[in-house]
């Protein structure tokens, strides 16, 4: 499993500690894989947030940084609707009490130690992971973007890309073929193939007939022949099991 992981801190040798850290922890499970990435100032991360470009899983954000603190850099995360973990690194205890009205995973003293980060990781990792059941992760604009399955209505092909629909009414185009993009989100129930052009969130049908879907963004998706039977059949066994 992939987890994107970014470091703020101004001081350098304490991102290589934690880096490093991160590293043994990932080399003791085969089935994680880290990307991470690193920042030296809490604007540099607010600016990649910002452009929708970049949602890590876990951020690791000192407290005392130049120019912005990592408290306020984390109410102005929260106030763009970022939902990432943020665990705080610092030297003294004083803003214990702002971390956790940020809705910090944790606050831990520098120098950080491995005794006392595995545990943290290992907690934060198995909370995930029933999380991530309602999430998929999707190459965006060059960078591994973690989608929440509810805002997805359906994506189309688009000759060799595929355009995905989103509840807020935005679009993205992703550069991989509709099979491959059918295995990431086939992974959720809710996803079902629509011919060759199409796969639809079920959450998001509104209607059926013999001829089209209705969508709850209002796209109408006509149905290839013989399409009908097993879609109405997938619909319905989606619903009651959901009830």
């Amino acid at each position: 499993m992939m987890y994107q992981i970014a470091l703020c801190d101004d001081e350098k040798a304490e991102m290589d500690k934690t880096e490093q850290l991160l590293g043994e922890y990932e080399r003791e499970h085969a089935d994680m894989e880290f990307l991470i990435e690193r920042f030296r100032c809490a604007e540099e991360l607010l600016r990649m947030v910002a452009k929708k470009s970049y949602a890590p899983d876990l951020i690791f954000m000192d407290i005392y940084m130049p120019k912005k603190m990592g408290i306020e850099a984390a109410q102005e995360l929260r106030g763009m609707g970022n939902e990432s973990r943020l665990v705080f690194l610092t030297t003294s205890k004083e803003h214990a009490l702002d971390a956790f009205r940020v809705d910090a995973a944790q606050y831990l003293v520098k120098p950080v130690t491995r005794e006392v980060l595995f545990p943290m990781l290992e907690k934060f990792f198995g909370n995930l992971e029933r999380e991530r059941r309602k999430y998929v992760i999707l190459r965006i604009n060059g960078r591994m973007c973690r989608v929440a399955v509810s805002d997805i209505i359906y994506c189309e092909a688009q000759g060799k890309s595929q355009c995905v629909q989103f509840s807020d009414g935005s679009q993205q185009l992703l550069h991989m073929t509709m099979t491959d993009l059918y295995e990431t989100l086939s992974q959720h129930e809710e996803f079902v193939r629509v011919g060759a052009a199409y796969i639809v969130n079920l959450e998001h049908v509104e209607n059926i007939s013999a001829q089209e879907i209705g969508m709850s963004d209002g796209k109408l998706i006509f149905l290839p022949r013989g399409a009908y039977r097993p879609l109405k059949e997938r619909y319905f066994h989606f619903y009651c099991e959901e009830s």
